[in-house]
């Protein structure tokens, strides 16, 4: 392995104990329920976030009653303090979302604002990075959830909104991660391969993707999809980290992989827009002053791809 990551990317950070046994601890769950903390998240996943993103705005969980509400997850227990997150309606919140929020970058302030974890992920500190994922992720699934896949039944929200059991059958579910590879692509010495992806911004450039296909290895998915998008043979596949991506409910693992700058790169129609390779100091100068180098945008902070690049420019 050529180079690792610097630090955890964004959204794998996380300090609350997240133990299954709570979950089912009704007892227990009541006991803390009064110095409980909750946040609120919108069906556009947003919560409010205030000091510029950098804190996440929660409330006393009485307010939400005398206990959890059916609707309400559990996100874990720290320091004798239960974190809960409850789903709001379309309509309890009134702020417009931004048209190309997967890029959208918002004017941050001190007053609390409704932001989604795209926005402020990377600017959360350890606890609310790890709350808001969880809460994000977990309410996704609850939305796509709402019938049984065998009998078609409608289910409901057990074990503190960690499992749904079908009400006609009696099965139980469980949240679904979906696994996807992510990987930078480099050339053993100081050029890097970024890619531009159909209907991104113009100059918006990040490494490589895609989802793991049944039966296969995360590293044969590797050489294929790096194949099938831009047409290189990779080789030298190292794992180097992972990252919760909850839009829906993705894992992105990550791997480094070498190839020849010299193959001609053939984008796969529709999904790749453009692709090249770029040089270290290109890279380097890019993510300290972004907007500086011409055509060369890079992916946001919130996501590992960020993380990947900047890690694999500190190495050179």
């Amino acid at each position: 392995m050529s180079f690792e990551l610097v630090e955890l990317p964004a959204l794998s950070r996380s300090t609350v104990d997240r133990r299954e046994s709570l979950r089912g601890d009704a007892e227990r769950l009541a006991e803390l329920w009064p110095k409980a903390r909750v946040i609120t998240v919108d069906a556009r996943g947003r919560t409010l976030v205030a000091d510029r993103g950098s804190r996440l705005v929660d409330r006393p969980a009485t307010e939400f009653g005398d206990g959890p509400p059916d609707t309400a997850v559990l996100l874990g227990e720290q320091g004798g303090v239960a974190y809960w997150a409850v789903p709001l309606t379309e309509d309890e919140t009134d702020v417009a979302a931004p048209t190309g929020r997967a890029w959208f970058r918002p004017e941050l302030t001190d007053e609390p604002q409704w932001l989604d974890l795209r926005a402020v992920g990377a600017l959360l500190d350890d606890t609310g990075a790890g709350l808001f994922t969880s809460a994000v992720a977990l309410f996704h699934w609850h939305r796509s959830a709402r019938f049984c896949s065998v009998c078609g039944g409608r289910t409901e929200s057990v074990k503190s909104g960690w499992a749904r059991v079908c009400e006609q059958c009696g099965r139980e579910e469980y949240p679904r991660t979906d696994a996807a590879v992510i990987c930078l692509v480099h050339d053993g010495a100081d050029q890097v391969l970024l890619a531009r992806g159909e209907g991104w911004p113009e100059g918006r450039y990040s490494v490589l993707a895609g989802f793991v296909e049944a039966g296969e290895s995360l590293e044969a998915c590797v050489a294929r999809e790096i194949l099938e998008e831009v047409g290189v043979v990779v080789g030298d596949i190292h794992y180097l980290g992972s990252q919760p991506w909850p839009f829906p409910r993705s894992l992105m693992v990550a791997f480094e992989a070498v190839a020849d700058p010299a193959e001609p790169l053939v984008l796969a129609d529709g999904e790749i827009a453009q692709a090249r390779w770029v040089s270290r100091a290109d890279v380097l100068q890019a993510l300290a002053e972004p907007g500086s180098v011409p055509d060369l945008l890079l992916a946001p902070g919130a996501s590992i791809a960020y993380r990947m690049i900047q890690s694999w420019a500190a190495a050179g």
